[in-house]
């Protein structure tokens, strides 16, 4: 039994890291996108505004491209699997797409011609990487793989910001090619050691198929899985979405806004204010993989209410002692407490899935969630400091906050029904 376990440790290990270092060389260059593309933009169009909405249609194309596509594979059988043959078409391509922008920034139709077909192809295959952990890694041991793969994802900020800062200026060119030679470089790894048709996910799918004998099962498409949520009496599913749409929005909430509001309260300029963020991201780094051994411990849904109470107090922290000080202790306390969150939501969603044939498209729904948050949360809350004052951002973050803890607590009371029997 102690071999069996110990093999079992070694391959959640082994596909954990595949699937980070996929989702590190996706990540390294939506990173390098987002912050290096507004300046290309910049040189052709002057307003802010334009640029803000060519740079959200990556956003856009995700809500309807994700679920699709993850709905996608989770239907295809190949000899390779339902996952790696999407990955090994996407991520070439999109490396390639992406390796053309500095050379196409001297024309506008071009950048963003380049800029659509880059994002078009990248969304497409990124819920396709990220559903190999469920349909690899066992219900229980999700939350520490997946924990592990939002680190390597985090440390991609920190790459970007490297090659900006000792790149971008003398070697443009060069400074998107290393992105896309990472990217296609984890590719042939992913596909030269990992055949997804071997996944326990990806047999118990097929042994399915069988005993349907060629019918439609249960959310055929990416409409009859949403329908199948909304209508079904335990509102466990939805409500995990709906908590993933509102602490979505809380999060880019208060990153979008908290430069304007280091200047508007706290009397910084611009840079300093643009930088009160940065020491929080090693405090998610530093807080993802213990908050991951607490789920599994203590109960997902748990953690998760926890980790967003202890966001909302840190957002509190941050208006009672308004110092810059203040602001970079209470947005650390908050980034670890969401941390619980952002680890272990997609993990709850994958586990209330009814079928390994769906795994995909559920995580295309969440996606579908974290992104309307993100696009509709800074939008909220600056309308409600629009109604009061600068001075009560992080307070109007922690209202929002609320709002998917009460969600959370509300399906951890339907989990606890004696017929609910779900690994959360």
């Amino acid at each position: 039994m102690t071999t069996t376990s110990s093999t079992q440790r070694a391959r959640t290990g082994r596909i954990t890291f595949f699937v980070s270092l996929a989702v590190f060389a996706q990540e390294s260059t939506w990173n390098l996108y987002d912050s290096q593309v507004p300046p290309l933009l910049r040189e052709h169009v002057g307003s802010a505004a334009l640029v803000g909405l060519l740079m959200g249609m990556d956003n856009l194309l995700g809500i309807f491209i994700q679920p699709w596509m993850g709905n996608r594979s989770d239907h295809t059988r190949t000899s390779w699997g339902r996952r790696i043959p999407y990955l090994v078409v996407g991520m070439p391509l999109a490396a390639l797409l992406f390796l053309t922008i500095p050379h196409v920034a001297a024309s506008l139709p071009l950048l963003i011609l380049v800029m659509f077909s880059y994002a078009l192809v990248a969304n497409s295959f990124k819920p396709i990487a990220e559903s190999l952990l469920p349909d690899f890694i066992p219900p229980e041991r999700r939350s520490r793989a997946n924990a592990v793969v939002k680190i390597a994802a985090s440390l991609t900020v920190m790459v970007a910001a490297l090659i900006s800062i000792f790149l971008i200026d003398q070697h443009p060119k060069l400074s998107f090619a290393i992105p896309a030679i990472l990217m296609v470089t984890s590719l042939a790894v992913l596909a030269a050691k990992v055949r997804d048709n071997r996944s326990p996910a990806y047999q118990t799918a097929v042994d399915e198929d069988r005993e349907h004998h060629g019918t439609a099962a249960t959310g055929g498409r990416v409409r009859d899985t949403v329908l199948e949520i909304v209508r079904d009496t335990d509102r466990s599913r939805l409500l995990v979405i709906v908590s993933i749409l509102l602490f979505g929005g809380a999060w880019a909430a208060s990153r979008a806004l908290v430069t304007p509001y280091g200047m508007e309260v706290l009397n910084m300029s611009r840079g300093e204010a643009g930088g009160l963020t940065l020491p929080s991201g090693v405090a998610f780094i530093v807080a993802a993989y213990p908050v991951a051994r607490l789920a599994e411990r203590f109960g997902r849904l748990r953690v998760m209410m926890v980790g967003m109470t202890v966001f909302a107090a840190g957002m509190v922290l941050g208006t009672v002692v308004r110092t810059p000080a203040g602001a970079v202790i209470g947005l650390c306390v908050a980034t670890a407490g969401a941390s619980a969150f952002l680890v272990n939501a997609v993990v709850v969603l994958w586990n209330l899935a009814p079928s390994a044939r769906v795994v995909g498209t559920y995580t295309g729904l969440y996606t579908v969630g974290w992104v309307s948050g993100g696009f509709l949360g800074p939008a909220v809350v600056g309308g409600m400091v629009d109604l009061t004052s600068w001075s009560l951002l992080l307070i109007h973050v922690a209202i929002i906050a609320a709002f998917a803890v009460l969600a959370v607590a509300r399906v951890n009371a339907l989990q606890r029904r004696p017929s609910a029997g779900r690994v959360l």
